[in-house]
Order: structure tokens, then sequence, then C-alpha cells
């Protein structure tokens, strides 16, 4: 991964302007981080809201690839198929989720999702608590009876499980900038992601441009894959997106992006636009509006985009795109601020974006 030094003693920057940091850098001394933190989760107008995690275990790229793989796998079984691990009752937040989730303002039907908790089959919470946030409290629900992707289940916990871990000990190099709001003194960011019974993964396929969903013209928003957000966890973690194309067999290849074009894009604080690569053998770290709240402002959520970018006539028409994102949050009677905690925020998060009984982001 090509890294630059910025002009802050300690700090690497990717060529992208993304703050890079080593894995066992964050792993054996994260209270060294704090000026990475400030830099890449600041207010600084070049400040992009994300960490590129790199040196990690070699064991971590063939996990990814293993888990995109069967992304593309279950996003291409039969619609009757795939529909048997949809869950309305969690508003789609667990298991299967296609075109229930609104984005700029239409059902999104560009990509499909497949929700678990990669660290806890089950929440251990009241009935009513479960029946209050069935976004949150769910069980999960995995396609074990469906032969073509019989290992599901355990790769995806897997991948979840060691992203979580990197998260967590991204958690406490955050530590420094956390806010009084917390009802606890004692709480560290750390603890209350690895306490929390709310982590929820995302397993994504973008699927590729179609009659219903052409490839777009020259003058395409850069929000066209996926709509400007924000997410609402603490952090997020996020791995690089594989693009596969389809062959005659049915068989995926994995290819480069159909354009240099595509891919993600963030806002810095200053209002720039900057498209962001994830090395593939590199984790990245987003912060969410939850962590805002509770870092009174200090760290900032990150807004960002998918764009396609496909090139008319390249074959883009048999690309798609596979990513994983792990969103870490706390319990829901966290408080993150004056007025609400993690609950009530993320209930008027999801009224504000999301229509009755579409799927949540989380």
């Amino acid at each position: 991964m090509n890294t630059v030094a910025s002009n802050s003693p300690g700090i690497t920057l990717t060529a992208e302007g993304a703050v890079s940091v080593s894995y066992n850098t964050l792993r054996d001394a994260p209270h060294s981080l704090t000026p990475s933190i400030e830099k890449a989760f600041g207010s600084n107008p070049d400040s992009l809201g994300i960490i590129v995690v790199r040196d990690l275990p070699a064991t971590y790229a063939p996990a990814r690839e293993r888990l995109l793989k069967l992304a593309y796998k279950f996003a291409t079984l039969p619609e009757s198929e795939r529909e048997k691990y949809a869950d309305a009752s969690s508003r789609y937040s667990f298991g299967w989720s296609h075109g229930k989730e609104i984005m700029n303002g239409k059902p999104d039907i560009l990509k499909g999702s497949y929700y678990a908790n990669p660290v806890l089959d089950e929440p251990a919470v009241s009935d009513a608590l479960r029946k209050a946030y069935p976004e949150y409290y769910g069980k999960n629900i995995w396609p074990s009876q469906t032969p073509e992707v019989s290992d599901f289940e355990q790769v995806f916990k897997d991948l979840g499980g060691f992203v979580f871990g990197v998260g967590c000990q991204l958690a406490t190099a955050c530590q420094p900038f956390t806010s009084a709001y917390f009802s606890d003194s004692s709480l560290s960011l750390a603890d209350l992601i690895k306490d929390s019974q709310t982590s929820k993964a995302r397993l994504l396929h973008y699927f590729p441009p179609s009659p219903d969903n052409p490839v777009p013209a020259e003058d395409e928003a850069i929000d066209s894959w996926c709509g400007f957000h924000l997410d609402h966890s603490l952090l997020t973690g996020l791995c690089s997106a594989m693009y596969l194309h389809r062959e005659p067999t049915g068989e995926p290849t994995a290819v480069t992006a159909p354009s240099p074009a595509s891919g993600l894009y963030i806002r810095t604080r200053g209002g720039a636009l900057t498209k962001v690569s994830i090395p593939a053998d590199c984790l990245a770290f987003q912060t969410g509006e939850a962590l805002e709240l509770a870092t009174a402002g200090r760290l900032r959520a990150t807004p960002h985009c998918v764009r396609v970018g496909a090139v008319p006539g390249t074959g883009a028409g048999n690309v798609s795109r596979e990513t994983f994102a792990l969103f870490m949050q706390p319990n829901v009677d966290q408080r993150l601020s004056a007025t609400e905690d993690f609950g009530q925020f993320s209930k008027r998060i999801f009224d504000e974006h999301y229509s009755e009984g579409g799927a949540a982001t989380m």
C-alpha cells in the first residue's frame, strides 16, 4: 500500500489522504495513536473520517475473499430461495434484505444485504426489549439448509469476529475524545462495544446493471450505487470491495472495478469530495453519528456514498460489487448525549430515513 508522511509528525497517509496506521501499533500501543485519530476523525477541513489499518495477519485476506464470494453465491440464488431468509419482523434487519430500504427517496433495488450479528446469535434481553428494538435484538438467521452456501455462517462469523476485535482496539485509541455525557465515567468505548448485544454486520451485493437498473450515463450521480448518508454506529469496519464478473458459465471471476470512478466517496470536513480506496489486505474504519454524540462532536461522523462509475460498452453489465461492513454500537440504554440514549437516537434515525416496515441501515 502506498503511503506518504503527513505534515504532522508520526502520522502516515495513503496516497488519497486517508490516515493509515499499523495493526501492530493499534494492538500494542493504541494510546500512541491520538494524533492519528484526531487527524482522521476530527474537524480539520481535510479530515476524511476514515482510518486504514495495514499490516494485518496473513489470515485476513483469504477470510475476506471467502466471504465476499459467498455474498455473490447467495445473491445469485433464485429469488424464492433468497426470500426464505428475509425477516419482516425485524424490519429486514436480520437475514436477507432486497428492495426494502429507502435510498434517495425510492426502494433500493441496486443492492442486496445479508444482516447478522457476527459475535452473538441470540441476545439475552427481555421480551419487552426485544419487541421494542427488533432491529437489534432479533435472532440471527443462517442459510444452512441451502447447499450452495452451507458454510455461510462460519465464514461470516470468522471475518466478522476478526473485524470486531480490531474495531475494539480502535475504540481504545478513540477513548481520549469521549465526553462527559456517559452515565458512568468509568466506561470505555471499547467496553461499550464488547459488552453490547447490538453489533450488526452487513454483507452487501451490488447487483450488475440490468434493464431495470441500466448502466449509468456519463453524467451519473456520484451516489448512484448507494446514496450519501451517515452511519449511526460508533465505528463502522469496512472491507475492501471485490468486483466479480459473471462468466457465461455463471461462475464469477474477480476483476478490476468497472471504471476508475467506481467505489467509495467521502466528503471531507471541509466539503471536498474524495474517492477512497481500501487495499485488499487492509481494513478501514469510519466514524458514525453515535460516536459524534459520544464525543460531543470532537470526533465527527463521515458522509459517504458508493458510485457505480460503469462505462457503457465495457462489459460492466456483468460486474457486481461485494463488500462487508460491521456496525459497532452500544446497547440501546447507553446515554450518548444530554437528551438521548442510543435506542432513542437510532429510532429517530430510522424514522427519518426509512418508510414504515422498511429496512434499517445499522
